[in-house]
């Protein structure tokens, strides 16, 4: 039986966003997959019996993407999102017993987003963006200028947001009403939640005077009719997606501490919304209690709160009692990662993946779905094997295996190297595509999640701050931590060719890739993809301007020395490796400059250098772009390791 390969990518599917009825008795989730033909992502919506008394039926039949599941409070309605009418997604309203058809409530120009009933069910509060009048000039030629006050003016994947900022709009869920809008200004409102009693809505927002130059968010509370929002929490971190107690006497959410002190575990808090109060539920577990991508908020079940936390390559999720009069503990456990979780009526569902196994919908550990059988049982998908490295000055770093399909004992492999993103995110114990297509082509895989990655210690991801201030920047550590693996799979695992390595990754793994290679020659070719090289010129074109003072300890133009020192620009001159750059053009995270200042200086250095640009997409290329553009992908990329490892 064959591996993954690049094709492959138009048959992934997945379950997510599992949401339980009032009552506890039903689960209604997400069913996603790719149509190769017309090149697009779809999903749908279906419902699962929690007893299993019946199989899981779609509820949901657009042509397009239904997506965001949200119960009204008495069970009878579903709240959703579709792009069945255009292209942006809308908000729908649908009776769970039927008859009838779902009923359309929004004709926005944005997509409608963050989804939230109210107590009563009679009205829905979601975000939007609102664009500027300007935008109803169709031809760019008349269109005016975009005058920019602002640092944030731009985001990855959204584009323009200076004149297209989110805000919060109430409608009414029988269609009676127009949406209104409930906030306004030039800041970005989000993920609104409503109090019990129906009379208030917290959300997240950046409104102190500095929000553009000082990155921090806070949650506000404002009228459900609108009005002037009031400031609830204290301009100290980063606060999301607030929850509100079923008394309404606290809400929880999730607090980043600290400004411009990157990483830092984000907690679990709650707030008094009367006073303020804060209390962190979670200081002492020592784990980052928002996994990246973000699932969702903390829930509210029973006596205690629901959420997830990245520990060891896996998202499990924990418990923890709202007063703190216990320490947090688990309530899910395993070798997985969680991707999707609710709780209702005592009863908790959630959407997991394995290594080995696409997303489904669970209870306990009773599997409610199997979406995924048909593509797992129809390849050889590798398993990894976990081990562990020490680097020279004794950290053990824990790390990862898999051989490649059809592998037989006694034969060698190439080895590849990847280096996963962040740098404070993990490599876990989840399905990767990556991995699969790479050992589907005969190679052995390895990755670990050396120091300044997530889920461990707080000191584990802070060790490479600086070099202005709290450690020795990256490049350090982390590159000696890489290196020790590496010494280490060769030495335990008889079957890799220590003649034939290979190295690669993206964002932060590219950044790192690139320095590997200015750093060491013992690698026969590389793959550097959206990565950053230059610090100092990245860090005033990004679309998280200022992001490199939390980790260098100082601006780019307080300490140009110290970026130019840990940027891979700087060693340049020592790259002998073939190596293939790999970027988006409207990538607005490293902008696609980083791409081109290295690939100019390497060719005109006459180094073996290619620079592949995919046009169209974001930083989200191999996750969330064309599927076309991802199968492409994986072909360059084979094709360029083939080449050095193979040939």
């Amino acid at each position: 039986m064959a591996g993954m390969s690049p094709a492959d990518v138009y048959e992934l599917t997945g379950v997510a966003d599992p949401r339980l009825s009032p009552d506890g008795s039903t689960v209604a989730f997400v069913v996603w997959w790719i149509d190769g033909e017309s090149n697009e992502y779809r999903s749908s919506i279906w419902l699962a019996p929690i007893d299993v008394t019946a199989p899981p039926r779609r509820i949901s039949f657009g042509d397009k993407r239904d997506a965001d599941p949200r119960w009204s409070a008495d069970g009878r309605w579903l709240a959703f999102t579709s792009n069945r009418a255009g292209d942006k997604m809308q908000l729908y309203v649908l009776p769970i017993d039927g008859p009838g058809e779902p009923r359309k409530l929004t004709d926005l120009k944005e997509d409608v987003e963050h989804v939230a009933w109210s107590p009563d069910g009679s009205r829905v509060v979601f975000a939007s963006r609102v664009p500027d009048p300007s935008y109803e000039e169709a031809d760019e030629k008349k269109r005016p200028p975009r005058r920019i006050r602002r640092l944030q003016f731009k985001l990855d994947k959204d584009g323009w947001t200076l004149d297209r900022p989110h805000h919060l709009f109430v409608v009414a869920a029988d269609g009676s009403e127009a949406p209104r809008m409930i906030t306004s200004g030039e800041f970005e409102d989000m993920r609104p939640a409503w109090s019990p009693d129906g009379t208030r809505i917290a959300f997240v927002s950046a409104r102190h005077e500095d929000w553009d130059i000082t990155l921090i968010t806070d949650i506000y509370l404002v009228e459900a009719d609108g009005g002037e929002p009031r400031l609830l929490t204290k301009l100290d971190g980063e606060c999301s997606s607030p929850s509100w107690s079923p008394d309404g006497a606290r809400i929880a959410y999730f607090f980043t501490p600290g400004v411009f002190d990157e990483p830092r575990h984000t907690q679990v808090a709650v707030v008094d919304p009367a006073t303020g109060d804060r209390v962190i539920l979670t200081a002492r577990l020592d784990r980052n209690c928002r996994p990246y991508p973000e699932i969702r908020e903390p829930i509210w079940d029973g006596n205690s709160l629901l959420f997830a936390i990245e520990d060891r390559g896996n998202v499990p999720l924990y418990r923890v009692r709202p007063d703190g009069s216990a320490e947090p503990g688990a309530a899910l456990d395993g070798e997985f990662v969680v991707t999707g979780y609710d709780a209702s009526a005592g009863r908790v569902a959630h959407a997991r993946t394995t290594p080995t196994s696409l997303s489904d919908l669970y209870v306990g550990d009773r599997r409610l779905t199997d979406v995924g059988k048909a593509f797992v049982e129809r390849r050889e998908l590798a398993a990894p094997e976990r081990f562990a490295a020490v680097s020279p000055d004794g950290t053990e770093v824990e790390s990862w295996i898999m051989r490649p399909t059809g592998f037989q004992e006694g034969n060698r492999y190439p080895l590849l190297l990847n280096i996963h993103g962040g740098p404070f995110s993990q490599y876990g114990d989840g399905f990767f595509d990556e991995f699969q297509v790479y050992t589907g082509a005969g190679y052995a895989v390895l990755y670990s999640n050396p120091r300044g990655s997530s889920g461990y210690s707080e000191s584990w991801g802070r060790a490479i701050r600086g070099p202005v201030a709290g450690g020795p920047g990256w490049g350090s550590v982390d590159y000696e931590d890489l290196m020790a693996v590496v010494d280490e799979a060769i030495k335990q695992f008889d079957f890799v060719d220590p003649d034939r390595l290979g190295v690669m990754g993206g964002s932060y793994g590219g950044y790192m890739t690139s320095w590997v290679v200015g750093h060491t020659d013992r690698f026969r070719c590389a793959v550097s993809e959206r990565a950053v090289n230059n610090l100092l010129s990245q860090d005033g074109t990004s679309d998280l301007a200022s992001f490199f003072k939390a980790y260098t300890g100082a601006y780019p133009w307080e300490a140009p020395e110290a970026y130019l020192k840990v940027s891979p620009w700087s060693s340049a001159k020592d790259i002998t490796t073939p190596l293939l750059i790999i970027h988006s053009e409207d990538d607005l995270r490293c902008p696609v400059g980083q791409a081109e200042e290295l690939f100019a200086f390497l060719r005109a250095n006459k180094r073996e250098v290619e620079l592949v640009r995919f046009p169209i997409e974001c930083h989200e290329l191999s996750r969330s772009g064309s599927p076309v553009h991802r199968v492409m992908r994986f072909e360059v990329i084979l094709e360029w390791l083939d080449r050095y490892l193979k040939g």
